[in-house]
């Protein structure tokens, strides 16, 4: 009898084990020599070595703002230290407002379409062109070394080489200085990230001024010199240093910019100077310039100029922005026992979002993210509302998001407010702090960020639509044919238009997510992440780093994950393809002789015999029971003595953990799973037990590590299962749901409307009807 248990269990295992290998191996083996070998600059353990250096840049700038011709004129001196152990013949410099020349390789390489079905506006058509309506780029007027002699240079695109009058060593340092100026761009006309807007009702213009100074490029151990041609996309790679800017600009404007003020008391009035004194500890917002006041800015003419002077230290780029129109409000914000000044600047057209909002997100983002990654090391942070839509410096970000006119606004308005100021400041932390190559690595910042903004926006409400960094919200675009995705891996600049969302921002950001929430549990991977962050703080970081201190520190080997996850186009589709029940066979009369006598009266009941019942009133034997012998009167399925004294004899041959088995009347399901995707992911299998409860079964990525299409799980449960479901709480993006359910569930109707397709003219708000409806309703009233 035990040997019937025992084939029961081996038959089990074997029809388990009946999988072809696929050599799945490689989907699971190192990354090895995928990576850049580990040196002295950086460690295998994605650490900065003994070795590791970097260069410093320091910056002196003077620079002047135009306010009636949209132009900038400025001088910088600029201080190169090099740290590295080569000798640097000549030095490389970013002319970023190149960009908008209308021969920039940008502009010249840029794919456009007509279509000739649908027909063309003139402004389409113009946005078509190459031309530009001014000549944009930088004039460099002069590039000398600090005793005022002419130092060749030579411009190539967005890029500027000065070569050095003899070579510059380890240790050293070289100050030269460059004169420059440049129209500055309508932003909104060009889809910039800087530039001015013009306010045609009052006449006046705001300026957001980003890569508007020649920058240093990065020279590292990794690239030597990053000087790939700025083509749009791509962000910056840059240089930490100390700055001082001196800014000069109309007397009436309010100008903020990375780092601090100097010269308060020449620019700001008394009255200004005692608000922030209250701003110093104030728990809200305070108005340092109120909207009476602007409006009052708004409506005069300058009678001079002010120079702004601001300082920073050991930062990556320096931005401003100026404007009359500015509103301006402050607080400081206790960020890990430090007090920072939280600050926004917004014009009137602002309100009363801004105001609200603005500077209480700022605060917020840098108190949680800082418990993340670093405490926030700078003195201020500011959010500044003009024409670009979302972008961020050091201490300083541009945000979109704007009111109608009347004030109202939609709740998608209000949600984009909090979720571009959360991202644009948290961007302080990633690349402004974890210096990252965003010319080549777009989702090194914007991937990191986006996860943190997702988290950080849901610790604001927690109903927040933050559906960024969910799995279910990455499906379409993991769905999409392979030709028309890049691997996240991919170059800035190269990944295929209309796709630079998902592959650098979403697509990183939950596979964040899914490492924290499924992978690896969020105790192991908050403290990898904040150890990446500890480390390359004011540092520049490669992928590899970031790979290897997230299993350095968390003893998790996710090979596996980067190279499914962001290095391929795979796509994540599990499926259950069939699932066998089977149970331990007690050898119990009491039950097998139950179930056979249920079986036996089932059987009876056929059409046959349920006719029989009224065709046949009387049978033979019925009538005459003379007719009868033993067998009418024995029950093959009764239990007898000698049967239970041979099941007690069963049970003793068996050992206590077999005898368990039965007592709990153990239920065995051989699950089929299929992986059609490509991508390993876990697998989580939830039980749904016949009395409604649930248990789920977690396996991690690692059962596929021997077949990575084809599986076979045993699942033991104590209660009978009524159907099984992977992926019960949405935890993996799997393209095609439809088989994660079995048995399979019906499909659900198409349903279809019979009422008119209403016209799309323009609807209100539901702040806007909501005012309608009180002014109907007190309207009304009052004819009454």
């Amino acid at each position: 009898m035990k040997k019937t248990l025992l084939f029961l269990l081996i038959g089990i295992w074997a029809h388990a084990q009946q999988t072809t290998n696929y050599n799945a191996n490689t989907v699971f083996e190192q990354m090895g020599t995928s990576l850049p070998t580990p040196n002295t600059y950086r460690t295998a353990s994605g650490a900065p070595g003994k070795e590791y250096w970097q260069q410093k840049a320091d910056y002196d700038i003077k620079v002047e703002l135009d306010d009636d011709n949209q132009k900038i004129t400025a001088s910088e001196k600029i201080t190169y230290y090099n740290a590295s152990p080569d000798a640097l013949t000549y030095l490389w410099l970013q002319l970023d407002q190149n960009n908008f020349n209308e021969k920039s390789d940008a502009r010249t390489t840029r794919q456009t379409s007509i279509s000739h079905e649908r027909g063309s506006s003139g402004a389409a058509l113009r946005s078509l062109s190459d031309k530009t309506d001014k000549e944009y780029g930088y004039l460099i007027q002069k590039v000398t070394d600090k005793l005022g002699n002419k130092l060749k240079y030579t411009i190539n695109g967005t890029m500027m080489r000065v070569d050095l009058p003899t070579p510059l060593l380890k240790g050293q340092n070289f100050v030269f200085n460059v004169d420059w100026s440049f129209n500055i761009v309508d932003a909104n006309a060009q889809r910039a990230r800087s530039g001015y807007e013009y306010f045609e009702k009052d006449g006046n213009y705001l300026y957001e001024m980003a890569q508007w100074f020649p920058r240093m490029c990065v020279y590292d151990d990794v690239t030597g010199w990053q000087n790939k041609q700025f083509l749009g996309q791509g962000e910056f790679a840059l240089v930490f240093g100390d700055y001082k800017v001196a800014i000069t600009v109309p007397n009436d404007m309010v100008v903020g910019a990375t780092g601090e003020l100097q010269n308060q008391k020449e620019v700001l009035t008394a009255t200004q100077i005692s608000r922030l004194a209250q701003a110093e500890n104030a728990s809200t917002p305070v108005l340092i310039v109120n909207q009476s006041e602007a409006e009052v800015a708004e409506k005069n003419k300058p009678t001079g100029k002010k120079t702004w002077v601001y300082a920073a230290k050991n930062v990556r780029d320096f931005a401003f922005a100026a404007s009359r129109k500015f509103i301006w409000d402050a607080m400081k914000v206790d960020v890990e026992g430090k007090k920072v000044w939280a600050m926004s600047l917004y014009p009137i057209e602002g309100n009363p979002l801004w105001g609200q909002y603005s500077t209480r997100l700022v605060a917020h983002t840098l108190t949680q993210y800082s418990k993340r990654t670093i405490p926030y090391p700078y003195p201020v942070a500011y959010s500044v509302h003009g024409p670009v839509g979302g972008m961020e410096y050091p201490m300083m970000s541009f945000n979109g998001a704007r009111p109608q006119a009347d004030g109202t606004y939609s709740e998608d308005t209000k949600n984009f407010l909090i979720l571009v100021i959360i991202h644009e400041v948290g961007h302080n932390f990633f690349p402004m702090i974890v210096n990252s190559d965003e010319r080549q690595w777009s989702w090194m910042d914007e991937g990191l960020n986006s996860f943190l903004e997702g988290i950080v926006c849901r610790e604001w409400d927690r109903d927040f639509p933050a559906d960024g960094i969910e799995p279910q919200h990455i499906v379409p675009y993991m769905k999409l044919d392979g030709s028309k995705q890049n691997s996240i891996m991919s170059s800035s600049d190269n990944i295929l238009p209309g796709t630079f969302g998902p592959n650098a921002y979403s697509k990183p950001a939950t596979g964040l997510n899914i490492l924290r929430e499924t992978v690896m549990g969020r105790e192991l991977f908050d403290y990898a992440f904040k150890e990446y962050a500890r480390r390359w703080a004011f540092k520049h970081p490669t992928p590899a780093d970031f790979f290897r201190t997230m299993e350095d520190a968390s003893a998790v080997d996710l090979d596996w994950f980067w190279k499914g996850w962001f290095y391929s186009v795979d796509a994540l589709d599990q499926g259950i393809a069939e699932v066998e029940w089977l149970q331990v066979d007690t050898q119990n009369p009491e039950e097998t002789k139950a179930l056979a006598k249920q079986t036996a009266e089932a059987k009876k009941k056929t059409l046959s015999n349920m006719r029989n019942e009224k065709d046949i009133p009387q049978s033979v034997v019925e009538a005459d029971p003379s007719m009868k012998d033993f067998y009418n009167n024995y029950d093959p399925l009764k239990v007898t003595e000698s049967d239970k004294a041979k099941y007690q004899k069963y049970l003793e041959s068996l050992s206590p953990e077999e005898r368990k088995w039965i007592e709990d009347k153990k239920q065995f399901y051989v699950l089929k799973i299929k992986n059609k995707g490509g991508l390993v992911m876990p697998l989580i299998v939830q039980a749904q037990y016949e009395d409604g409860t649930t248990e789920d079964f977690r396996f991690p990525a690692e059962i596929w590590r021997l077949n990575n299409k084809e599986i076979k799980k045993t699942i033991t449960t104590n209660k009978k299962v009524a159907k099984f479901k992977l992926d019960p709480y949405f935890e993996l993006p799997d393209i095609d749901s439809s088989d994660n359910v079995y048995p399979k569930e019906p499909e659900k109707p198409t349903k279809f409307q019979l009422m008119k397709q209403q016209s799309q003219r323009s609807m209100p708000n539901p702040m806007q009807e909501a005012r309608q409806n009180e002014a109907g309703a007190v309207g009304g009233s009052g004819r009454n």
